[in-house]
């Protein structure tokens, strides 16, 4: 049995879950999210409502792959409603810079035309920072998919490290051509 599948997501308090025709409902005090697991999965309210389970009906390779995958992806959403979760970028380069325009973020990046995003619905985005991006929002999977969004518009090259980048992130840095004399 998968050690991650068989855990109990465990609903905090404040935490709304309903489970209607196989899609679950989350609802906390940031947003509402929903999910439509694969219908080999049984997802079921145990201990009175306090804890999510998920099963598998047998011990095939796919429902094998589900079973840690639905459990996960479950308490993502439990997850994103109580904390959230944020991802932050840096921009390194002389003249590089963000501002926020409206809903969206506006970069210049070193081309001729700023490079203009908007994030999704449930994504927020703020630029404490000519240099900094921080991306926030309830749903893992749209908030990590806009933040790649925005680091692929200029990814950090390898010869001086400009571009935008993940905070933390390190950048390998070649070496450049040397000339002999």
């Amino acid at each position: 049995m998968s050690r991650i599948g068989k855990q109990p997501v465990a609903i905090p308090a404040g935490v709304k879950v309903q489970i209607n025709n196989g899609v679950v409902f989350v609802e906390g005090g940031k947003n509402k999210l929903e999910f439509k697991p694969h219908p080999l999965m049984k997802v079921e309210l145990i201990d009175g409502g306090k804890a999510i389970q998920v099963s598998r009906p047998n011990d095939e390779r796919l429902s094998k792959s589900l079973h840690g995958l639905t459990r996960t992806l479950i308490n993502n959403m439990v997850i994103g409603v109580t904390k959230g979760y944020e991802k932050r970028l840096k921009i390194e380069g002389i003249g590089y810079q963000a501002r926020m325009e409206g809903p969206s973020v506006v970069m210049s990046l070193g081309f001729a035309d700023p490079v203009k995003l908007t994030p999704p619905e449930g994504v927020t985005v703020a630029v404490p920072e000519p240099t900094t991006i921080v991306v926030r929002g309830s749903d893992k999977q749209k908030v990590g998919q806009f933040a790649a969004e925005i680091r692929a518009a200029k990814k950090p090259e390898p010869y001086k490290g400009k571009g935008v980048r993940y905070e933390g992130e390190k950048v390998r840095q070649k070496e450049g051509k040397t000339f002999a004399s």
